[in-house]
């Protein structure tokens, strides 16, 4: 016999609300854990089928002052039921674990956008570090969104109580509780994070992880405050096997896929410097794929020992950002006029100088191709997704090793850190890389060059017969002797420039994202691939006549994109530098381009894009 308690409380009613696609953004202190619980978000995401794109947003600082505006670190990811291009323009939620977190970060949250706070900090001293004159929790400021003010730290030290762990211990559980919530909020399971927990961590912390997460779920089960939940149903995709990957990760095993294929060991040299340094980190993960990374005492040693790697047959690759791309310089001109194959990763920051160094840029274009002395050419290449930089790291290395020549990789900070849902391809189906080294002294010369590519033989040293002279003095044609004569010189400064202008045989047509003709073609390279592509989307969608064209191969340039250009009664180049590519188009092609250009350290939104596509369209603006 049962009986029911007329004087129970009613069940809440919560509302479930389903989306096409939802923003959200982690933010609070370098030491806040930031950066793991937008990871753990992104990939739970990942496996439940969403279209993901992420925006990892550190401090300069290894450690700022706690609670000051320097020391935000923030994660945003935008998931979605649908193809998404950018991680997003506008929050939908905002989680700051501080006020200088909330006051670097509300003003991208939508109005009755999501906002949790964890109020204990917003204490006095806490609202002075952060500049605010009055508590935002109590002054109205914050009218316009839907606040939730949770005692984030209360909560999870109550959550953790006879565990053993101290007070500033239980803290750095904190993060966890937040994404307990989160995923409560926006409908996602906790098992995946769990399963991570209990590989990362061991012991009482991995039990305190997994304490504060599901206690963070519970709160939101269970308290009145929340009554709307959202859903984000999976995206469809192709068949085949994905995985979530960021640029420096695809990138890393685009090198060791295109060894593999090219049938070489591979040598990374590399000097730690930010956003480069995962690559390093990467690569030394694979030694069972004959692998060997070197981190050297400096940016130039690192550059040396990866020629010194090339000469003795190894798929040679260095890696850095902007400063020790300028370092390297003087080396990368002995590999053009060694005329050995190697492969230069610049993964592009703020600059000039120290500049920026967490922030991302396009502006080294103009250094990769006339940053040293002479005319010495050599191939540039850009990618313009995360997932794409695995297919650049490929394409890179199969022309440096084809065309015996030196090629820069132009990543940049947003691709380096974002991530993107990533189709995983069959090493059999990657084209293999053919590479013939020189067995027989008979006919043997070391300037003696293939007639289609113009590359010259790569000989490896110790080959019985092949000895042969390399340096950086001018070498005479075919023979590889030291010479001085000046019509040699030309000759041989003209023949370096054709085996660099002919890898634009290689170069696919350009396609052309819309129409082949119309009033705006928006041209863009790297990371502005994703805002451009939205923006231009959007537009077509509203009937405006205008295209888009992505340059991957910017040195040799593709042959064919001038008579594309000239198909547009306008050209718009959007760059997130002072227009670089769009000064080297007017030069090459003379076409009347304008420019989009953005050195703010962020990548360009959806919105700024299409806003000035549509002002384009409309006649406001001349110039």
């Amino acid at each position: 016999m049962s009986t029911t308690d007329t004087h129970a409380a009613p069940q809440r009613e919560i509302k479930t609300t389903e989306a096409s696609a939802v923003v959200v953004r982690f933010a609070g202190d370098s030491g806040d854990g930031i950066q793991v619980t937008g990871n753990q978000f992104l990939t739970t995401s990942a496996v439940l089928g969403n279209d993901i794109a992420s925006f990892p947003d550190f401090p300069a600082e290894i450690r700022a002052p706690r609670g000051t505006l320097p020391g935000v670190s923030g994660f945003q990811l935008q998931f979605a039921s649908e193809d998404i291009f950018t991680a997003g323009d506008t929050l939908d939620g905002l989680v700051a674990f501080n006020p200088a977190a909330l006051k670097v970060n509300i003003k991208d949250l939508k109005p009755n956008g999501v906002l949790i706070l964890n109020e204990e900090e917003f204490a006095e001293r806490d609202l002075v570090k952060a500049g605010y004159a009055k508590n935002p929790l109590e002054d109205g400021s914050l009218a316009k969104f839907s606040v939730f003010k949770v005692p984030i730290t209360t909560l999870t030290r109550r959550a953790l109580e006879g565990t053993g762990l101290s007070s500033k211990e239980t803290d750095r559980s904190r993060n966890f509780f937040a994404l307990g919530m989160t995923y409560w909020l926006y409908n996602r399971p906790m098992a995946n994070t769990e399963t991570w927990i209990s590989k990362k961590f061991k012991g009482e912390v991995a039990q305190a992880n997994m304490t504060a997460l599901r206690a963070g779920y519970a709160y939101c089960e269970a308290t009145e405050a929340f009554h709307e939940r959202y859903v984000v149903p999976p995206a469809k995709a192709q068949p085949g096997k994905y995985r979530n990957i960021s640029g420096n990760s695809a990138l890393a095993m685009g090198l060791v896929a295109a060894a593999t294929r090219a049938d070489k060991p591979m040598f990374y040299g590399s000097y730690p410097i930010t956003p480069a340094s995962d690559i390093l980190h990467e690569l030394s993960t694979y030694r069972r794929f004959r692998v060997t990374t070197f981190q050297a005492e400096d940016e130039i040693a690192a550059v040396a020992s990866a020629i010194g790697a090339s000469y003795a047959g190894n798929l040679a690759v260095t890696g850095t950002s902007g400063p020790g791309l300028a370092l390297k310089m003087e080396a990368i001109n002995l590999a053009i006029m060694t005329e050995l194959p190697l492969v230069i990763v610049d993964v592009q920051r703020g600059g000039p100088s120290t500049g920026l160094p967490t922030k991302t840029e396009q502006a080294d274009l103009l250094q990769a191709l006339f940053g040293r002395n002479s005319d010495s050419p050599l191939c540039i290449l850009a990618p313009r997704t995360p997932g794409d930089c695995f297919h650049v790291a490929f394409e890179a290395c199969r022309i440096a090793m084809t065309h015996m020549t030196p090629v820069i990789i132009l990543s940049d900070g947003y691709l380096a850190n974002g991530a993107e849902p990533w189709q995983v391809p069959k090493v059999e189906d990657l084209p293999p890389i053919e590479i013939h080294h020189p067995t027989e002294p008979e006919g043997f010369a070391p300037y003696r060059r293939d007639e289609r590519t113009l590359a010259r033989s790569w000989a490896i040293p110790g080959t019985p017969g092949l000895q042969h002279r390399i340096g950086g003095i001018e070498k005479q044609d075919v023979t590889g002797n030291i010479s001085y004569d000046p019509e040699n010189h030309e000759h041989m400064v003209r023949t370096r420039q054709a085996k660099v202008d002919g890898i634009a045989a290689e170069i696919p047509p350009t396609q052309v994202h819309g129409a082949p003709s119309g009033d705006v073609l928006v041209v863009g390279w790297g990371s502005t691939y994703g805002a451009i592509t939205a923006a231009v989307n959007a537009c077509q969608a509203k009937g405006l006549s205008v295209s888009s064209v992505h340059v991957r191969h910017l040195n040799p340039l593709p042959a064919d994109l001038g008579d594309v250009m000239k198909r547009f009664r306008r050209v718009l180049v959007a760059e997130l530098n002072l227009g670089q590519l769009r000064m080297l188009l007017r030069a090459r092609w003379l076409v009347d381009a304008v420019g989009l250009n953005k050195v703010q350290g962020r990548p360009f939104t959806r919105a700024e894009m299409q806003e000035r596509i549509e002002s384009m369209i409309a006649g406001r603006e001349t110039t």
